[in-house]
């Protein structure tokens, strides 16, 4: 369980990393601000799933 745990929340801060990276060109480049409010809402849906995923792999490690 700690492998898995340890492996979903890297993926997912990586996730994190990738869709703030994206939104944030979309927002630079002025294009599309429908797009950017789009991907900061996946940014912190993913912060919020990235946040479990740590809290449980802590809980899981100290039990």
């Amino acid at each position: 369980m700690e492998y898995l745990l340890s492996h979903l929340s890297t993926l997912v801060m990586y996730a994190v990393l990738l869709v703030l990276i994206a939104g944030l060109w979309v927002m630079a480049r002025g294009k599309s601000p429908n797009l950017s409010q789009k991907l900061m809402r996946w940014r912190v849906g993913l912060q919020f799933v990235a946040i479990v995923l740590l809290v449980a792999y802590a809980y899981v490690q100290h039990h």
